[in-house]
């Protein structure tokens, strides 16, 4: 008996922009029409960086809220990455982390995340998505403003060379990053701006890749040494993440006046001596770089939220999706979560109403959820840095910081508090979680351990990479000379 071939869908849709965020909402938009992805550049065939993503060579986390997300969109996605060499590290058994309030065991596992350069995982997905037979693809062709009017989009204006026309769709979303163009062009249909909140402490981004010593090619935990958003000075942060062919990407960041440099030296002194812990330095001195350092100066590491999902007036037939909706600083890992819970969103909404009147208002207010959410986690942290916002921390920021803080605290000593914190960084759970009577409870006890003084690795890894406990140690030589040998040069 032969297979029935699905019927072709009625309904178009333009997905502007060929990003993870727009790949994502391409395919999940084709099990209801037919799908043209718009993007300005020539997309790479392979594991190589795209341009116009300046962060693409940092550190990036596919928390497993996001991985979940994808393989629902996509089924084998993980499996895919994971044959070609991603790292399915499990959290927080596997994470090294000092939080501003001290360094967390590591419980055992209740979450994970892949680990891998982003460029191989923007291939992985790429080649999955581009393969469906209801996607194509217009490349080197500028989306130059929306057909329509402040009732309904009907459609896009292109120009591909020299040519210009206009591209008719049931269906237009906006997934141009950072630099959309959407509050224009919803200008120009007659619509009013929308509510905006841009928050901006300054981040500079620095990385590398190294090839990790030979014991430890096949794994190794994550480690990141967190700023504290309250201490005074600007705030630095770091990190060590495996990924690939063995090998680590660090990344280290620094917000306004506490720059990191993109001098190979002054990388690695501001690795040792920057930090809130020298592991990270520790770590990399004995491992062999492999690149140059790459660095993203803070004019692309704003965070912004726009609220388009508030918005009095919406036109049909438009959605704004990933970096065009709201952009986080990279270094709480919550962007291609995002993009992938949005582009889950996008799918169950229309399956679940059709394409009906009132359906792209409730496409934006589905895909605004899990924006917010990651919102909350980044913005409500980077606002207590100097000059980060023109008004700077409100009423609620400081009460959902206090308790963040506090919650912060009690997991460097309670694991079923550290498990529901993850189980919200890792987006597989809402806020909500962290305000269940028993975990408000457990944090305002706080640990029920003592606190731990130094990184919690082992001995073993510790020397397959080239160091000794005691260099990690409190009241270590080591440790004393890189806290109180920094100077003003070492970063310049």
């Amino acid at each position: 008996m032969t297979a029935k071939v699905p019927a072709e869908p009625a309904r178009s849709a333009i997905v502007c922009g060929g990003s993870l965020a727009g790949l994502l909402a391409a395919r999940a938009l084709a099990d209801h029409a037919r799908v043209t992805v718009i993007e300005s550049d020539v997309l790479p065939e392979g594991p190589e960086h795209r341009r116009g993503l300046p962060q693409a060579r940092h550190v990036h986390m596919l928390w497993s809220g996001g991985a979940q997300a994808i393989e629902e969109l996509i089924p084998g996605t993980t499996d895919a990455l994971k044959a070609h060499g991603t790292h399915y590290v499990p959290i927080p058994q596997d994470m090294v982390a000092l939080s501003p309030r001290g360094w967390f065991p590591r419980w055992r596992e209740s979450h994970y995340v892949l680990l891998c350069s982003r460029a191989l995982l923007d291939s992985v997905v790429r080649r999955q998505v581009l393969a469906h037979p209801r996607i194509t693809v217009l490349e080197r062709t500028q989306v130059l403003g929306l057909v329509g009017d402040a009732r309904a989009v009907t459609g896009v204006r292109t120009r591909t060379g020299e040519v210009e026309e206009e591209r008719s769709a049931d269906l237009v979303v906006d997934a141009t990053g950072r630099g959309s163009r959407a509050t224009v062009w919803l200008k120009d249909l007659g619509l009013p701006a929308p509510l905006q909140r841009t928050i901006d402490p300054g981040v500079v981004y620095a990385s590398r890749v190294f090839q990790a010593p030979e014991k430890v090619r096949n794994g190794y935990p994550v480690v990141n040494v967190q700023a504290d958003p309250r201490a005074d000075g600007p705030g630095t942060a770091g990190a060590l993440a495996p990924i690939e062919n063995g090998r680590w990407l660090v990344t280290l960041s620094g917000t306004r006046g506490g720059e990191p440099t993109g001098d190979p030296d002054g990388f690695m002194r501001f690795a040792l001596n920057r930090l809130r812990h020298p592991i990270i330095g520790q770590l990399i001195a004995n491992a062999t770089p492999l690149s140059d350092v790459a660095i993203t100066r803070s004019r692309s590491t704003a965070s912004r939220r726009i609220y388009y999902e508030r918005a009095r007036r919406w036109p049909e037939r438009f959605v704004v999706v990933g970096d065009a909706l709201s952009t986080y600083n990279p270094v709480y890992g919550q962007g291609m979560s995002v993009a992938a819970q949005s582009a889950r969103a996008l799918r169950n909404t229309i399956t679940r109403h059709g394409w009906k009147p009132g359906l792209a208002r409730r496409l934006q207010k589905a895909v605004a959820r899990p924006a917010a959410a990651a919102w909350d986690m980044a913005a409500g942290q980077d606002i207590f840095y100097s000059g980060a916002a023109e008004q700077g921390p409100t009423f609620r920021d400081r009460v959902v910081a206090a308790y963040v803080s506090r919650l912060m605290y009690a997991s460097t000593g309670d694991e079923k508090v550290a498990h529901a914190v993850t189980r919200v960084t890792s987006m597989e759970h809402g806020a909500y979680t962290l305000l269940a009577p028993r975990v408000v409870l457990a944090a305002l006890r706080g640990p029920r351990l003592p606190q731990l003084g130094s990184p919690p690795l082992t001995e073993e890894e510790l020397a397959a990479a080239g160091v000794h406990k005691h260099e990690v140690e409190p009241g270590s030589p080591l440790r004393q000379s890189c806290s109180l040998g920094f100077e003003a040069k070492d970063i310049r």
